[in-house]
């Protein structure tokens, strides 16, 4: 039986461990290309460049751009077709419905499904200590082996007839972790802080000039990359079973099918402003 196609990228760049994790269990059942960032673009969600370079590397190419400019060449410019694309695996979860809007790591897949190719989204968490930060004292392998299985069954199931890409959050703590199906969930905030003077996140790899700090509040008590299971807030009580925040406060792993197309909505409030918007136009044409 043929291999199928997956061209491999992420948002941490071309050297990080999380992605040499997933190119080696990937190998095993996976005929891989890489095309991945030459630096860390975490956070840069599906921004697109204009102009970009490449570098030639063992596994394919390090691309001087975003997770959506690699997986933009890797699907145009090279010659070959792919059956899947494999975006990660991130070192941090990507979980709630604003983080999965701004990551690097799902835009990535966003950018494929619009150019017509499903895929698969996967991000590291610790049950502890949440972040996996920094990289080096974490073992990826795991998150890695499950997402190796994940494709698997996906391309040989009918999953991607409904879905255009799966967003998965692994535990890299957890031996034998369930699997959970979930839905993004909405809870965020903005904390404005005037005339900081504290150092730039060591994280952060835009907007790092001014003193003026925008803190994103992604889980309640918490700003920027604190850890939201540091306290005492029972957090199972504020996010329902099915969430993707609920699986990962759970220690599951959470893996929620999305669609990249923004999907039009109808409401009776909406049809009445049309309503009456065109009926004074006649208003407006009489008063010319």
């Amino acid at each position: 039986m043929t291999k199928p196609r997956v061209l491999l990228t992420n948002d941490d760049g071309i050297d990080a461990s999380g992605l040499a994790s997933c190119y080696e269990e990937l190998t095993a059942v996976a005929d891989v290309t890489v095309v991945a960032p030459m630096e860390n673009q975490s956070g840069v969600g599906r921004t697109r460049s204009h102009r970009t370079a490449r570098e030639r590397h063992p596994w394919g190419y390090a691309l001087d751009g975003t997770p959506a400019d690699c997986v933009a060449y890797g699907l145009r410019g090279l010659d070959k077709t792919f059956d899947l694309v494999v975006s990660g695996c991130n070192h941090g979860p990507n979980a709630g419905n604003y983080v999965v809007g701004r990551s690097g790591t799902v835009g990535a897949c966003v950018e494929a499904a619009f150019l017509g190719t499903p895929g698969v989204a996967v991000s590291a968490y610790h049950r502890e200590d949440f972040f996996v930060h920094p990289a080096e004292e974490y073992d990826f392998d795991r998150p890695a082996r499950i997402m190796a299985e994940v494709v698997t069954r996906a391309l040989s199931g009918d999953i991607f007839d409904t879905a255009d890409f799966l967003n998965l959050n692994v535990p890299v703590d957890v031996a034998d972790p369930e699997m959970v199906l979930t839905e993004p969930y909405h809870d965020y905030d903005l904390r404005v802080e005037h005339d900081t003077q504290g150092e730039t996140d060591e994280q952060a790899n835009l907007g790092t000039v001014g003193d003026i700090a925008l803190r994103d509040v992604v889980w309640p008590d918490t700003a920027g990359w604190e850890n939201p299971f540091d306290g005492d807030v029972d957090l199972t009580e504020r996010y329902p079973a099915g969430s993707d925040r609920r699986a990962i406060i759970e220690g599951a792993v959470s893996v929620s099918p999305l669609t990249a197309p923004a999907v039009g909505v109808r409401s009776g409030a909406l049809e009445t402003m049309v309503a009456g918007f065109n009926e004074s136009g006649e208003v407006r044409k009489e008063n010319r």
